[in-house]
């Protein structure tokens, strides 16, 4: 039982870190400073960041000790969340940045919306402390 828990565990966890790279990559192509790097070829850990302007930053740790959220301005943390909390403000994330890419087509490109998705995304995490 244990060893099948901890198979499903890695699987989890490399399959968070594909959707963070995915994530970086969408939301760098929406004009956002992002990135994701992991350690090695496993994809057993990760560090997802990304600049939302006026030293406004999130970044999301994932790896087999632990899951955080962390959003800091100017140097200060606003707000921490780890585990499922964590994930659910991600998935916030990631939900904003699907409504917009359906409102203007997956091929178009605007700085504006995807400021106010990521301003949204961060005024809502600010509710959750």
């Amino acid at each position: 039982m244990f060893l099948r828990l901890a198979n499903e565990h890695r699987e989890f966890v490399q399959d968070l870190v594909m959707n963070l790279q995915a994530l970086a990559t969408v939301l760098e192509r929406y004009g956002y400073p992002a990135s994701c790097y992991t350690c090695g070829n496993q994809m057993n850990s990760a560090s997802f960041m990304v600049s939302l302007g006026e030293n406004h930053l999130i970044r999301f740790l994932v790896s087999d000790y632990g899951i955080t959220w962390t959003e800091m301005r100017d140097d200060r943390e606003l707000m921490k969340l780890e585990g499922a909390e964590a994930i659910n403000q991600l998935e916030e994330l990631a939900n904003l940045i699907k409504q917009s890419m359906q409102r203007l087509g997956d091929t178009k490109y605007s700085p504006v919306i995807s400021k106010r998705i990521l301003q949204k995304i961060s005024g809502r995490a600010k509710t959750h402390s």
